[in-house]
């Protein structure tokens, strides 16, 4: 079976991390987090350096067009999984996983 590629969209990354220069290409580390007070499918992403930098969007008012919320990745994923930064906006990052 091939793997399939999915995209997701990280925010908070200015809150967590506000110098951080993440580029297209960067490789991220997705980490699940079920102990995280606000959401029990909270998937954290983490750079190169294993910085915590923000987490996958779970919210229909920060989900990009085309993307997958972290509720509808997280049964999906290994509990850290791989993923590469495609598009960076303003206000969104956009990164696919191979799953």
């Amino acid at each position: 079976m091939e793997d399939k590629s999915i995209y997701i969209t990280i925010n908070h990354i200015e809150d967590f991390c506000p110098c951080c220069n993440i580029r297209v290409g960067d490789e991220l580390t997705l980490k699940k987090d079920p102990n995280n007070c606000y959401d029990d499918e909270a998937i954290a992403v983490y750079d190169k350096n294993n910085v915590k930098i923000g987490y996958v969007a779970n919210s229909v008012s920060t989900v990009a067009r085309g993307t997958y919320s972290a509720g509808r990745i997280y049964d999906i994923i290994d509990v850290e999984q791989r993923s590469t930064v495609c598009f960076i906006t303003d206000d969104e990052t956009i990164a696919r996983v191979c799953i």
